[in-house]
C-alpha cells in the first residue's frame, strides 16, 4: 500500500475545547512523497520500519500502524495478527501526516490481508479514533477537513501543483506546536474560500495569495513566497528566511514544473536545508 505526505494548504485553529482537541478548518493536499507499508500474516501485529528516519519510529503498539492494526482487529473481532513492514520517505515529524499516512496504509493492507470487507467510509471511522489527519489520508487527493480535521470533504482539483520541500535537520511533534499555538491567543477558525476557489481554477499564483492573505500555518506562508511573487529578491534568501522563522518542513509551491527544478537547484546550492524534493499535488 503507497500512501503519501500532505501539505495544509490553509489551516486555521481555534482554541483549545474542553476534550483538549481544537476546532480546525483545513485543506490538505496530498503529494508526491510516498510510504510504502505491506502486510503479511503473523499470529501477532508487528512491525520492521526502514528509510526515512526509521530510527526516530517507536516500536509495539506506540507505533500508529500498530495501533491501526490493533483497533481494526478489535473493530472485526479478528483474533490473528499481520507482520507490517514500512519503507519510509516522508519525513518523520516534518508536519507532512507521515505516522497518519502509515496509519493508513496499515488499515487498508490488514483489511486487505484478513479480507475483512470493510467498505472504505467504514475504515474511515476507525480510522478517526487514531488521529485527525489519519481520514484524509485514506483518501488523499485534496480535501477540506473540519471538526478536529478528521471530518473530510473531497475537494474538486484542475490541473497540476509544483512543490517544493525543503527539510530541516529537525522534526517537530504535532503536540508541540498545538501547545505553542495555546500559550498565544487562539481566535475562532477561518473558512478557507480563497484555497478553494484557486484550486477549483488551477491556478498557482491565485492559490499563493490565497495563502499569503491568511498564513495560518507555516507551510501555507512558505508557499505562498514562491508563487504570489516569483519575481522577488533571490528565491534562496527568501528560503532563508522561511527556514528561520518556520517548521520542520517548508513547501514552496510553484507556478511550474520548470520554476520547481530551478529553485530545488537553487535550495541545494545555498545549504539552506538538509535536503529538498519536488514533488507534485493535485
Amino acid at each position: 500500500m503507497r500512501v503519501p505526505g500532505k501539505v495544509n494548504l490553509h489551516l486555521s485553529v481555534g482554541p483549545r475545547r474542553s476534550d483538549g482537541y481544537h476546532d480546525v478548518t483545513t485543506v490538505f493536499q496530498a503529494v508526491s512523497l510516498y510510504d510504502d507499508v505491506t502486510a503479511a500474516p503473523g499470529d501477532d501485529v508487528t512491525c520492521t520500519t526502514s528509510g526515512e528516519g526509521a530510527n526516530e519510529v517507536p516500536g509495539g503498539p506506540a507505533n500508529i500502524a500498530v495501533a491501526a492494526a490493533l483497533r481494526l482487529a478489535h473493530e472485526t473481532a479478528y483474533e490473528s495478527g499481520a507482520r507490517l513492514r514500512i519503507v519510509k520517505n516522508i519525513p518523520v515529524a516534518g508536519g507532512m501526516a507521515g505516522g497518519s499516512a502509515d496509519a493508513a496504509g496499515a488499515l487498508v493492507a490488514c483489511d486487505a490481508l484478513w479480507q475483512t470487507g470493510m467498505t472504505r467510509e467504514e475504515l474511515a471511522t476507525v480510522a478517526r479514533r487514531l488521529g485527525s489527519d489519519v481520514p484524509f489520508a485514506l483518501y488523499g487527493g485534496s480535501a477540506l477537513g473540519v471538526g478536529r480535521g478528521d471530518q473530510v470533504t473531497p475537494v474538486l482539483v484542475r490541473g497540476t501543483f509544483f512543490w517544493v520541500l525543503a527539510l530541516a535537520e529537525r522534526g517537530m511533534s504535532t503536540a508541540s506546536v498545538y501547545e505553542e499555538h495555546d500559550r498565544g491567543d487562539p481566535q475562532p477558525v477561518r473558512e478557507a474560500d480563497g484555497v478553494l476557489a484557486a484550486l477549483r481554477a488551477s491556478d498557482a499564483v491565485a492559490l499563493g495569495r490565497a495563502l499569503a492573505q491568511r498564513p495560518a500555518s507555516g507551510r501555507a506562508a512558505a508557499a505562498a513566497v514562491a508563487a504570489a511573487h516569483p519575481r522577488r529578491g533571490p528565491r534562496t534568501r527568501r528560503a532563508r528566511r522561511c527556514r528561520q522563522r518556520l517548521g520542520p518542513t517548508v513547501a514552496f509551491l510553484s507556478k511550474s514544473r520548470g520554476d520547481a527544478v530551478a529553485l530545488a537547484a537553487g535550495l541545494a546550492g545555498a545549504g539552506v536545508c538538509r535536503g529538498c524534493a519536488r514533488r507534485t499535488g493535485r
